[in-house]
């Protein structure tokens, strides 16, 4: 149902911070949860971050909390990821995800619809 659509990822140093963003198109997603999804090669599918549908609860992988702040537009069908004091092991495809539900799923099975995802690579 729907398309998502990532942008920001890239390049950048350890320590620094990148901000990625996802847009829904075709259909709004504002009472759905919303989810950040990452994948490095060779690795399972691991979750980062979820927030509820009115953006008033938000979830976080312990290995991203305090460095990761998701967030949601919902007039605009936009979910961000706010990603600060990179690390190596943050490298991955990250890809948004809207949930069956309105809260703060973090299973692959609680989400309908997939983005392709976009690329961060993060330097020593």
């Amino acid at each position: 149902q729907g398309q998502l659509v990532e942008s920001g990822g890239g390049l950048v140093q350890a320590g620094g911070s990148l901000r990625l963003s996802c847009a829904a198109s075709g259909r709004t997603f504002s009472t759905s949860g919303l989810g950040w999804f990452r994948q490095a090669p060779g690795k399972e599918r691991e979750f980062v971050s979820s927030i509820s549908d009115n953006g008033a609860r938000s979830n976080y992988a312990d290995s991203v909390k305090g460095r990761f702040t998701i967030s949601r537009d919902n007039a605009k069908n936009m979910v961000y990821l706010q990603m600060n004091s990179l690390k190596p092991e943050d490298t991955a495809v990250y890809v948004c995800a809207a949930s069956r539900t309105t809260g703060l799923a973090s299973r692959d099975s609680s989400y309908r619809a997939w983005g392709q995802g976009t690329q961060v690579t993060v330097s020593s």
